[in-house]
C-alpha cells in the first residue's frame, strides 16, 4: 500500500516537475531572445533614422545649392538688361518653368521695385516691397536664403536671392525665387517622401524654432517651444533619441543639421512599428515550436506511469533546454525501453526546433531582407572580429548613381529590383572572407580583410565595369560610384576610415559619378594646408 502510494506520488512529482520546468524554460528562452533582439531592433532603427535624417539634410543642402546656382546664372544673364522688359519677363518665366525649384520668381531693382514676376497672377510688378527677404537681399547685396516669413501675397515662404551687378561692379538689384511652405513644391516633395508608411514622418525646423516642413500642414510656420529635441537642434547637435511626441506616441528619432541654412531635419518612427517585425517573427517561432512542446508533455504523461529514473534524467534536461549542451545530455539518457526512447526523440525534436528557430531569428536580424546581404549589425560584428584579430582591411563605400531617378521614373518595385541586381554583383565579386553589406537605401559597403588599397581599387574598378556593362530589365544600364579607404593606413580610428570612404564616394559623385576614388592622406593634408 505504501509502495503504491509512493509510486503514485513519484509519478505526480515527475509530471509536475516536467510540466513546470518545461514551461519556465520555454518562456525564459523566448523572453531572453525577445529582449535581446528588441534592443537590437531599437538601436538599428535609431541608427537608420539618423542616417535618413542626415541624408535628407545633405539633400536639402544640395537642393538649395542648386537653386542658388540657377539664380546666379540668371543674374549674369540679366546684368545690363534690367531696362529690357521683354527680357526680364522671359527670364523669370524661364527660371520658374525650367525646373520646379521655385513657386514664384521675381526681379527687383535697387529701390526694391519689382521689375518682373512669374507667375503674373501675383500682380506685384511695379510695386515696391518691404518684406524681410527683399530687405535682407538689398542690405546684404549677396546670395541670401531667408528665414520663413509671410509674403505680400499672404504666402508662408522661403526667399532665395542672388545679386545682380553691372559690368562695372555696380549693384543693380537681385533676382529671387520663392519656395512656398504651405503649397506643393520641390522642397515639399523632397521631404515628404518617407521610406516607411507606418506612422513615420519627417519635420524640419529653422534656427528660430519655426516649423518649415511638417506632414500636418496646419502646423507650418508654428514656433515650437519647450521641446528638448529642438533645443538640441538649435544648438547644432545631431544624433539619435527616444522621445514621446505631442500625441503621446513613443518615437525612435534621428536628427541632423542642414549646414547651408542651419535647419534641423528630424526623422521619427513609432516604436511599435519598429518592433512589429520582431513580434511577427516571435509569433511564428511560437507556432512552430508549440506542437513539439505539446508532444513532449503528452509523451511524458503517458510514459511516467511506469518509469522513474529515465524520466527524472529527461526532466533535468528539460530544466536546461536553452543550454547548448542539452541535446548531448538527452542523447546520453539510456532509454532501455520503448516509451523512454520515444520521449527522448520528442524532446530532442523540441530542443532542435527551439534552438533552430532562435538561430534563424538571429540570422534574419543580421541580414537585409531585400538583398540578402548583411546589415549594420553584421557590419559591426565583422569590424569587432577584425579588431580582435588585429586585421587590416579596406572599405568600399558604394552608391548607385541617380537611383532616385530610377524610383521616380519606374517606381519603387523596379528600384528594389535594381538593388537586388547590385547585391548579386557584390556577392559574386566578393571572396569568402569579404563582407558585403547594405547600409542604407542605395548605399552599400564591402569590407575587404587583409586587402590594401591598390588591390581594393582593382576589385572596385572590376565591379564598376561589370555593373556598367550589364543590362537590367526595364531600367537598362546603371552605374555606381565607389569610395575607398583603408585601415589602419588611412586612420587608426575605424569611424575615421569610414568617413574617409564616404568622402571619396562624394568626391566620385562630384567628379562625374561612375568612377572609383581612393583616399590618399598626403593629398588630403596638402589640400587642407592650401
Amino acid at each position: 500500500m505504501d509502495k503504491n502510494n509512493c509510486s503514485v506520488d513519484l509519478r505526480k512529482l515527475i509530471l509536475m516537475l516536467s510540466i513546470v520546468s518545461g514551461l519556465v524554460i520555454v518562456v525564459s528562452a523566448f523572453y531572453a531572445a525577445y529582449s535581446v533582439q528588441r534592443q537590437q531592433l531599437i538601436q538599428a532603427s535609431l541608427a537608420n533614422n539618423y542616417v535618413y535624417a542626415d541624408k535628407l539634410a545633405k539633400t536639402t543642402d544640395d537642393f538649395l545649392g542648386s537653386a542658388q546656382q540657377q539664380l546666379m546664372f540668371s543674374a549674369a544673364v540679366l546684368s545690363g538688361k534690367l531696362n529690357d522688359k521683354s527680357t526680364l519677363a522671359s527670364e523669370v518665366d524661364r527660371i520658374r518653368l525650367q525646373t520646379d525649384s521655385f513657386n514664384s520668381v521675381l526681379i527687383v531693382d535697387v529701390t526694391t521695385e519689382v521689375l518682373a514676376t512669374s507667375p503674373e497672377a501675383l500682380q506685384i510688378t511695379g510695386l515696391k516691397l518691404s518684406t524681410p527677404g527683399v530687405l535682407e537681399s538689398i542690405r546684404q547685396r549677396a546670395p541670401v536664403i531667408s528665414n520663413p516669413y509671410v509674403s505680400t501675397a499672404g504666402n508662408l515662404l522661403i526667399f532665395i536671392s542672388h545679386p545682380i551687378f553691372s559690368g562695372n561692379g555696380d549693384y543693380l538689384g537681385f533676382v529671387a525665387g520663392t519656395v512656398y511652405l504651405k503649397k506643393k513644391s520641390a522642397l515639399h516633395r523632397l521631404l515628404g517622401e518617407h521610406y516607411h508608411k507606418d506612422g513615420s514622418y519627417i519635420y524640419v525646423v529653422d534656427q528660430n524654432r519655426r516649423l518649415i516642413y511638417h506632414p500636418n500642414a496646419a502646423r507650418l510656420g508654428e514656433t515650437v517651444d519647450n521641446n528638448p529635441l529642438i533645443d538640441r537642434l538649435v544648438q547644432g547637435d545631431e544624433g539619435e533619441s527616444i522621445i514621446v511626441n505631442s500625441e503621446g506616441v513613443e518615437m525612435l528619432t534621428g536628427f541632423a543639421i542642414a549646414r547651408k541654412t542651419g535647419w534641423g531635419v528630424v526623422a521619427q518612427r513609432p516604436m511599435r512599428a519598429a518592433l512589429a517585425p520582431l513580434d511577427n517573427l516571435m509569433q511564428q517561432v511560437v507556432y512552430k515550436t508549440l506542437p513539439a512542446v505539446i508532444l513532449c508533455f503528452v509523451v511524458i504523461v503517458w510514459s511516467a506511469k511506469k518509469i522513474s529514473m529515465p524520466l527524472r534524467m529527461l526532466a533535468d534536461g528539460a530544466q536546461r533546454m536553452n543550454d547548448d549542451g542539452t541535446e548531448k545530455n538527452i542523447q546520453n539518457v539510456k532509454s532501455w525501453y520503448f516509451e523512454a526512447q520515444e520521449l527522448k526523440k520528442a524532446m530532442l525534436l523540441g530542443v532542435g526546433l527551439l534552438h533552430g528557430n532562435i538561430r534563424k531569428l538571429r540570422e534574419d536580424l543580421h541580414k537585409d531582407p531585400l538583398t540578402g546581404l548583411g546589415n549594420r549589425r553584421s557590419l559591426d560584428a565583422a569590424l569587432q572580429k577584425f579588431k580582435n584579430l588585429q586585421m587590416d582591411f579596406s572599405v568600399l563605400s558604394i552608391d548607385i548613381d541617380y537611383f532616385k531617378t530610377v524610383n521616380d521614373t519606374h517606381g519603387h518595385d523596379v528600384g528594389d529590383t535594381v538593388l537586388q541586381h547590385l547585391a548579386q554583383f557584390l556577392s559574386h565579386i566578393c571572396r569568402v572572407d569579404d563582407v558585403p553589406c547594405r547600409v542604407g537605401g542605395e548605399e552599400f559597403i564591402i569590407l575587404l580583410p587583409g586587402t590594401h588599397k591598390v588591390d581594393a581599387a582593382k576589385i572596385a574598378e572590376r565591379l564598376r565595369q561589370n555593373v556598367e556593362a550589364t543590362e537590367i530589365p526595364v531600367v537598362g544600364k546603371i552605374t555606381i560610384s565607389v569610395g575607398i579607404s583603408c585601415y589602419p593606413e588611412d586612420a587608426r580610428d575605424v569611424f575615421a576610415v569610414f568617413k574617409h570612404g564616404d568622402e571619396m564616394l562624394y568626391q566620385a559623385k562630384r567628379h562625374g559619378r561612375n568612377r572609383v576614388e581612393v583616399f590618399r592622406p598626403a593629398r588630403a593634408d596638402a589640400e587642407a594646408s592650401a
